[in-house]
């Protein structure tokens, strides 16, 4: 691997010059594909369009590539509306390979039979100014990004390699509704879902239904994301150091957290059921007492947490802004 403190001129010429390392032998054994990481309903101008790019290593050998630290120089996005025309890149995009700088990257292994899997923001490389529906294919370039790439098939770092192609319907921005309530899009129905002014205890057998029934977008419908992020220390620090487009990356990342179970598990586990115990609340401030009942891994036992969850009403809404939880032992 060239050196991390070469210059662009030098890590360009040295690519060049390794470019056999990207035959069109190699290159017909791999697969380059990408999918939605989480598809939902997208809107033009708000949350972040997660695309998951994974390299596939179909051959009987390993194959290498070189990973960008910057990873927009090893790949791209391709975008176009039903009319094959093509949507501009996004102005950052534009600045950051227009301007001269050093690019450091990684040699990536990929053997035989494996794959290798990275995430990126759509946004981040295509400037969607307008609604509608548009068909997407993403670039790999195997030997970094370079003014003057060439075509798919050829050889050396000019070379880039094509994924399959993905359908994508952006609406327009979001309406608010009443009182400022923004509205949000049932994935199942297709229908609005609207922040109804319900008291705290159905706020929160709402919230706990809905993640019953796997219904995502009803789950986080009460859900208060930024206070349930902002929970934990390092990540309210974090908040706070971030701009507004970073903070809307961290509740975009929140939220998927939440859906894998990777952070809060305990507010997005299923229960098999659940009890409310007691409801208190105030002029701005409740709090709801949930005894949930919890399937063992093994079938043969019952888990049981007494929730308190604290509400806030805001606009005159109940939603959900923190919780603690309480192991009662099993049954």
């Amino acid at each position: 691997m060239a050196s991390r403190k070469a210059s662009l001129f030098f890590v360009f010429s040295l690519l060049v010059l390794g470019g056999a390392l990207f035959g069109a032998e190699d290159r017909g054994n791999i697969e380059v594909t990408i999918r939605f990481f989480d598809r939902r309903i997208y809107y033009l101008r708000e949350a972040p369009i997660y695309v998951e790019v994974t390299i596939a290593n179909r051959g009987p050998g390993t194959w290498r590539f070189k990973m960008a630290d910057e990873r927009a120089f090893t790949i791209d996005f391709d975008a176009r509306t039903v009319s094959n025309r093509a949507v501009e890149a996004a102005a950052p995009l534009i600045r950051k390979r227009s301007t001269l700088q050093q690019i450091f990257f990684r040699e990536v292994l990929v053997e035989s039979g494996e794959s290798f899997s990275f995430t990126e923001d759509l946004r981040d490389y295509v400037g969607f100014s307008q609604p509608g529906s548009y068909v997407v294919r993403a670039r790999l370039y195997p030997g970094l990004y370079r003014n003057g790439n060439g075509g798919p098939g050829e050889e050396g770092a000019a070379a880039f390699m094509e994924s399959n192609r993905l359908a994508l319907n952006l609406r327009p921005p979001s309406i608010p509704g009443p009182g400022g309530i923004p509205l949000e899009m049932d994935t199942e129905t297709n229908a609005v879902l609207v922040r109804e002014r319900l008291p705290p205890d159905e706020v929160v057998a709402w919230t706990l239904t809905a993640r019953q029934r796997s219904q995502w977008e009803r789950f986080f419908l009460y859900l208060d994301l930024e206070s349930l992020l902002t929970r934990d220390g390092a990540r309210g620090r974090q908040w706070l150091a971030e701009s507004e487009e970073g903070r809307q990356r961290m509740l975009a990342r929140y939220r998927e957290e939440l859906r894998s179970a990777v952070a809060d598990g305990d507010i997005a586990v299923i229960p098999s059921d659940f009890r409310i115990e007691r409801t208190s609340y105030g002029e701005t401030e409740a709090t709801v007492v949930v005894l949930e009942r919890f399937q063992g891994l093994s079938g043969t036992f019952i888990e049981r947490k007494r929730y308190t969850y604290t509400l806030r009403r805001r606009d005159g809404v109940w939603i959900i802004t923190d919780y603690v939880v309480l192991n009662l032992g099993t049954e």
